[in-house]
């Protein structure tokens, strides 16, 4: 809790300066990641921290100069379901009223800094308008993802009508609280065969499992291993920000690992998996036990089959170090991209200030055609070719062409040659699940691990969770879907790490993705695949509109650019299990002119 008469608790593992607001701004600036905690650089040698190393001391238990308190509001200044930003002097505080209780929490997302009050308020809860994240308003705690940290919960008492807020400086000015966690207790951490819980994969899914085992007070041995050089990182940013350094990337401090007890294994490949006697095989020979297995091995991305297809300064996007050299190589040069999805785009809309010229290659008419539809597609296109962006389209790559084993010239189907000096492929992925061929562990024909509700594969005790998984997504009939989203990614592998402990939760959260392109975001939620319709309001040439996917007579999945906060409006309603109508979406169109939209949650008229 963030209030002043609180037990003593951790020091705040994750501290980031918050900048003055600038609240647009701060979206695109969060996303190319300034001033997050350095990352720790692994060799691949060592199996294990240093155990000298330690967090610095709690902070003392805060006195009575430590806190501040304020007169913020009168009790008949809020109506219920209202809420507001009060500030307290050393900071703000989102002040909230639901069922005629005040509640004061941290104001601003600890996932990129969204301010909530621009959010929505249901069932408990506080949604972000960013990028979904919800906050329950009793305590602060994160109950729905993207990011790794809660709501420091702020004090409150009415006295003379007033509405009173009290809280520690500290907790004003951190903005974020890492929830209590256990501490590794095992006496062979680091240096035996054996470990209780095994992560195969350090991306969200990985992150995640692993500090909700520790939330939920495991204080047994876990083990996570990665691909990676680094530490687990925000790969969203990778494809947004091309030029942000590792540690910059880093999603928690090296001492967070060390002081409770996750061992990471960085460069660490598994290339067996035996079920049977519950083991692992590292590629370098080293052998792991364990008893409970996460298998969250993200995908790999797909590349291109044409003749020289291995010439020089052709890129797929991975890891920091592929971003920072397709921007170094782009400065000034002719920069090509291959694939015009989200992955691709972004690049692409980055690149326009670095490179001399930027080039589309698509199979498909207009980009995004097949997740965002036809028109948005075109709208988004239009942005990009105001802003000088060329599309080659409804044609593919022929052959890559190179001048002293550098790439020169890309030739395509449509027998156009184009000048390149880089060429970044965004062709999609595939499941990266080779390594369980052999395993036992079912696969299914496209290679993703099939997971019940609870992440569970068809083996006991190995769970599967992130973009190499097929579940049942349950606001949609349990139809089994894969979704490779970062928020569904650490939603999976929380609900992982809950039934390893044999809490029987079940997965339920309602798919919410973002992208981000020459300082406009675009916010989606739900699962829009097979839709036969949309229906759009506002203005798509102002990209200021909201784009409404409907299959028959339900509301599929929506889209917005610039009308916040309704993706997340739309998101709560799904979440709380109620459909929406096309002909809801298509009265309220009819009727109104101002973009109200107080009818999706039953609010107005």
């Amino acid at each position: 809790m963030g209030g002043c008469f609180s037990k003593p608790k951790p020091v705040e593992l994750k501290i980031e300066v918050v900048l003055p607001e600038k609240e647009r701004s701060k979206e695109e600036l969060s996303a190319s990641g300034k001033g997050s905690p350095r990352a720790y650089q692994g060799n691949g040698t060592a199996r294990h921290f240093h155990t000298e190393e330690r967090l610095p001391a709690p902070h003392p238990y805060p006195g009575p100069q430590d806190c501040v308190e304020a007169a913020v509001c009168h009790v008949k200044d809020l109506e219920n379901g209202q809420m507001r930003e009060v500030e307290l002097g050393w900071g703000k505080v989102l002040l909230v009223k639901d069922n005629g209780e005040f509640h004061a929490l941290g104001h601003k997302c600890p996932h990129y800094g969204a301010p909530l009050v621009k959010g929505v308020l249901s069932r408990g809860r506080v949604r972000c308008p960013w990028h979904g994240a919800c906050f329950n308003i009793s305590t602060g705690d994160l109950e729905d993802f993207p990011g790794l940290d809660s709501l420091h919960k702020f004090q409150v008492k009415i006295e003379k009508e007033k509405v009173y807020v009290r809280a520690s400086k500290q907790a004003l000015q951190l903005q974020r609280r890492t929830k209590v966690m256990a501490k590794c207790i095992s006496p062979s951490a680091g240096h035996s065969g054996s470990t209780n819980v095994l992560i195969v994969g350090a991306g969200a899914a990985g992150l995640v499992c692993a500090e909700t085992l520790r939330q939920e007070g495991f204080s047994d041995r876990i083990v996570l291993c990665t691909l990676d050089r680094h530490l687990p990182y925000d790969r969203p940013k990778l494809s947004k920000s091309l030029d942000v350094q590792p540690e910059q990337l880093a999603l928690r401090p090296k001492e967070f690992f060390r002081a409770y007890g996750i061992e990471v294994l960085t460069e660490a490949q598994v290339v067996t998996v035996d079920v049977r006697n519950k083991k692992v095989v590292f590629k370098d020979g080293f052998k792991l036990e364990y008893s409970k297995l996460l298998l969250a091995p993200g995908s790999s991305p797909k590349t291109l089959s044409c003749k020289g297809k291995e010439v020089e300064n052709v890129f797929t996007i991975r890891t920091p170090e592929d971003a920072n050299r397709v921007v170094r190589l782009a400065r000034g040069r002719n920069a090509i991209v291959v694939g015009a999805g989200f992955l691709g785009m972004e690049v692409a809309a980055y690149l326009t200030e670095k490179a001399h010229s930027v080039s589309v290659v698509e199979l498909e008419e207009t980009p995004f055609r097949r997740f965002l539809g036809e028109r948005v597609g075109r709208a988004l296109m239009k942005m990009f070719e105001n802003n000088g962006v060329k599309f080659y389209m409804q044609t593919e790559v022929l052959e890559l062409r190179a001048q002293e084993g550098k790439l020169k010239e890309v030739v395509l189907k449509s027998s156009k040659v184009i000048r390149a000096d880089v060429c970044v492929v965004g062709i999609g992925a595939v499941p990266a699940t080779g390594f369980l061929r052999q395993s036992g562990i079912g696969l299914d024909s496209r290679g993703f691990i099939p997971v019940n509700k609870m992440m569970q594969t068809n083996v006991p005790g190995v769970f599967a969770a992130g973009d190499a998984v097929t579940f049942p997504l349950a606001w949609r009939n349990n139809r089994k879907v894969n979704i490779p989203h970062w928020q569904m990614a650490h939603a999976q592998g929380r609900v992982a790490a809950q039934n390893m402990l044999a809490q029987e939760a079940e997965i339920s959260t309602v798919p919410y993705l973002w992208t981000a392109m020459f300082g406009k975001s675009l916010r989606y939620t739900g699962y829009g695949e097979g839709f036969d319709d949309v229906i759009i309001q506002g203005d798509l040439e102002e990209l200021k509109f909201v784009a409404f996917y409907t299959k028959g007579d339900e509301v599929i999945a929506v889209a917005s650019m610039n009308y916040d906060p309704i993706v997340s409006k739309v998101a709560e309603v799904l979440g709380s299990g109620r459909a929406i109508r096309k002909r809801e979406v298509e009265l309220f169109m009819l009727h109104s002119k101002t973009g109200d939209m107080s009818w999706l949650t039953g609010k107005g008229s």
